[in-house]
């Protein structure tokens, strides 16, 4: 998989803000991804524990079994500083290199990171799925100061819509009865609804969605090798 578009990651924060703000502006929030959907994948990203180095970890399953069908890695140098909502210039590049070594191409891809759900309505799920032109979902742990209208229910599927200024970006997502929520938000090329539906269709035994859940391991693995 190689990027559709691209522009350079040698930018200081001020100017990484002012690309977000445009780049925003060409995401589609719509549906627009093959049904049924034959190929998932997911995205992590962890650090070396000096900080000096990025650690990508890109998986690709078959989207009815979530069996793995391809799991790759690949290593980063840091340039951009830690900045919160502008994590897709920290971690993208490595990601970049990860999905370079697939030979699958999935039909949507899941992010540890949020999509719309974001300051400036274009967090990492969303960069991503504009450079490679791919229908993506962000799927985090936490939310990015974005309220929700209400605490969701205490029983899987339970969710809450997520507000930002007034508009609904996301849901609040109970992922499995009495477990702490998911945010989730759509990327790119996807609804807010899908976004919603297909992450908890993905959470089987455990809280995350197996994608991601999936490429945790394999980062977490690696960084005690490296």
């Amino acid at each position: 998989m190689e990027p559709v578009h691209r522009h350079s990651w040698e930018v200081t924060p001020d100017e990484a803000v002012a690309l977000q703000k445009e780049l925003s502006t060409r995401l589609i929030i719509r549906d627009e991804f093959p049904v049924p959907l034959q190929l998932v994948g997911g995205v992590d990203v962890a650090y070396r524990e000096d900080k000096s180095l990025a650690i990508a970890a890109a998986v690709v399953l078959d989207a009815v079994t979530l069996q793995v069908k391809e799991l790759v890695h690949a290593e980063s140098g840091i340039s951009f500083p830690y900045v919160p909502g502008l994590l897709s210039f920290r971690e993208i590049p490595a990601i970049e290199f990860a999905l370079g070594k697939l030979a699958l191409r999935p039909d949507l891809l899941v992010c540890d990171g949020h999509g719309i759900a974001h300051p400036r309505r274009f967090g990492l799920a969303s960069h991503l799925g504009l450079l490679f032109d791919l229908p993506t979902i962000g799927c985090a742990k936490s939310s990015l100061r974005l309220r929700a209208r209400q605490e969701p229910g205490l029983t899987r599927g339970s969710f809450s819509e997520l507000v930002s200024r007034g508009r609904v970006v996301g849901a609040v997502l109970r992922s499995r009865d009495r477990v702490k929520p998911l945010y989730v938000s759509p990327g790119h090329r996807v609804s807010i609804s899908s976004a919603r539906e297909l992450v908890l269709k993905m959470c089987t035994r455990y809280r995350l969605p197996e994608p991601t859940r999936l490429a945790d391991q394999e980062v977490g693995r690696i960084r005690k090798l490296v």
